[in-house]
C-alpha cells in the first residue's frame, strides 16, 4: 500500500462510519413515524487530484502530512439533501448534540450565501477513527442543503472545472439568477410544506396498504417520509 492510501484510509473509514450513522439517523424518523429532515446521505474522500489542485491554491506541499490533513478540511466529505429550507437548521441542530463527533466550525451560506450565489450550510467536524494503531482524528466538512441547492452547485462546479473559475460574463449572470431562482423555488415550496408532507404520508400509506411498488425517490418518484 502506498503512502497515499494509508494517509487516506482512515478518511474513507470516517466516511463510511458516519454515512452509515446519518443513514441511521433518517432511518429512526421513519420507524417512528416523523417526517425525516434527511432526504439522503452521499459521501465521498477528495480525488487525489482534487487533492493536488487545492494545495496548489494554499501554497502547501503535495504530500501526506499532518499540515495537509490540518489545512484540507474536506478530504472527507459528507452532503446531508433537505427537502425544506427549515430542514437544515434541524439537522444542523441533531448534529452539535451529538458525543461521537466534535464541531470545529461551522459555514452559513444560506444566510450568506457566496457571491456566486452558491447556498449551502457547512460543517466541520472532527470524528474519531479507530485502527489498529490506535485512534486518530479526522477533519470531515458536512455540506447540509435542499436537493435545489445541490442542482445548483452541481452544475456550477461542473462550469467552474470548464471555465477554471473564470467564468464568462453571460455564465456567471445566468449562474446568478439560477441560484436565486433556485432559492426562490425552495421558499414558495417551504410555504405548501404542510401539504406536501400530507400527501407524500397519503401516497405511502396507499403503497403500504394495496401492497403495490412505486419507484423509490432513487428511482424517480416520492421517497417513502
Amino acid at each position: 500500500m502506498g503512502q497515499w492510501d494509508r494517509f487516506l484510509a482512515p478518511y474513507k473509514q470516517a466516511v463510511d462510519e458516519l454515512k452509515i450513522k446519518f443513514k441511521g439517523m433518517r432511518q429512526q424518523f421513519e420507524t417512528d413515524n416523523t417526517n425525516s429532515p434527511i432526504e439522503f446521505v452521499t459521501g465521498r474522500v477528495k480525488p487525489l487530484a482534487s487533492i493536488y489542485d487545492k494545495t496548489l491554491e494554499k501554497g502547501i506541499a503535495f504530500e501526506p502530512s499532518e499540515e495537509l490533513a490540518h489545512q484540507m478540511q474536506d478530504i472527507a466529505g459528507l452532503r446531508m439533501m433537505c427537502q425544506f429550507v427549515g430542514d437544515i437548521q434541524t439537522v444542523v441542530t441533531l448534529l452539535r448534540q451529538r458525543n461521537d463527533l466534535r464541531i470545529v466550525e461551522e459555514k452559513d451560506y444560506i444566510s450568506h450565501e457566496k457571491q456566486s450565489g452558491y447556498r449551502s450550510y457547512h460543517v466541520i467536524v472532527e470524528y474519531p477513527v479507530q485502527t489498529i494503531n490506535g485512534e486518530k482524528l479526522i477533519l470531515a466538512e458536512i455540506q447540509i442543503r435542499t436537493l435545489a441547492m445541490n442542482f445548483w452547485a452541481s452544475i456550477e462546479h461542473s462550469l467552474n472545472y470548464k471555465y477554471k473559475g473564470v467564468f464568462p460574463e453571460e455564465i456567471k449572470n445566468r449562474l446568478q439568477r439560477a441560484a436565486e431562482a433556485a432559492f426562490q423555488l425552495d421558499e414558495e415550496m417551504s410555504q405548501i410544506r404542510d401539504e406536501i408532507q400530507e400527501a407524500q404520508a397519503y401516497f405511502t400509506e396507499f403503497k403500504e396498504s394495496s401492497g403495490t411498488h412505486f419507484p423509490t425517490g432513487r428511482e424517480g418518484g416520492p421517497s417513502k417520509r
